[in-house]
């Protein structure tokens, strides 16, 4: 977009260096509204600065042992899912609320458990179906739908749920992972960007950075 903003300004400095007085017109018209169509064209962008700007402490209300629990919960209910084969999709929100993003599964407000995470995604369960989202020390719904990426680039064997994962990340700076019923894989997808094939290592370490710890100092405590 950048690039065809520059595009835009060469064609109107060459419309008045060659008198094309309606191209000229209309890029002057267009340029007049510069400061609109940047907010419209990058309002995704804007949106997660601000938030970033105003952000505050993750899990404000929760201790750091509680803390350290719930993020190894999430990883051990991720990887005994990837371990069943049961596909997953778990969304840990950060800053930007991802309400307006997805369309709201059932609403639930459950505290984070292995256990939890594994039943939901059990292929009999009635929820297994969308994505668990994550807010905080609970979990708020089940069964919700994402938006589908609508990057022409992806590779055209993604599912939908990667698609999905990677559709919310460009939107918003939720942490998503994302287990593979076919080749029972952990994917970890932020910003817009897929690591697939995680080790259990690689889902902690992203966990812990997401809420703002370095993992290396709580490696330990999460063997404890």
């Amino acid at each position: 977009m950048l690039s065809g903003l520059g595009i835009l300004a060469i064609a109107f400095v060459g419309s008045q260096w060659f008198e094309f007085y309606t191209l000229n017109w209309l890029l002057e018209k267009f340029f007049a509204n510069l400061f609109v169509i940047v907010v419209v064209l990058f309002q995704g962008e804007i949106r997660r600065a601000l938030a970033h700007i105003g952000s505050h402490p993750l899990f404000a209300d929760v201790s750091s042992v509680m803390e350290t629990h719930i993020i190894e919960e999430i990883a051990r209910g991720v990887i005994a899912t990837a371990q069943k084969g049961y596909g997953a999709l778990i969304v840990i929100e950060k800053d930007i609320l991802v309400d307006y993003h997805i369309e709201t599964g059932t609403e639930l407000e459950s505290k984070i458990s292995a256990e939890i995470i594994q039943s939901i995604f059990h292929p009999q369960a009635p929820m297994h179906d969308g994505a668990v989202i994550i807010r905080g020390s609970k979990i708020i719904s089940a069964g919700t739908f994402l938006p589908l990426s609508k990057n022409p680039a992806l590779d055209k064997n993604l599912g939908t749920r990667h698609r999905a994962a990677i559709g919310l990340t460009e939107e918003t700076d939720a942490l998503v992972l994302v287990v593979s019923e076919e080749t029972k894989s952990i994917s970890v997808v932020l910003g817009g960007h897929m690591y697939p094939n995680a080790e259990l290592s690689e889902v902690r370490q992203a966990l812990y950075e997401v809420f703002g710890f370095k993992y290396k100092n709580y490696q330990h405590e999460a063997h404890l």
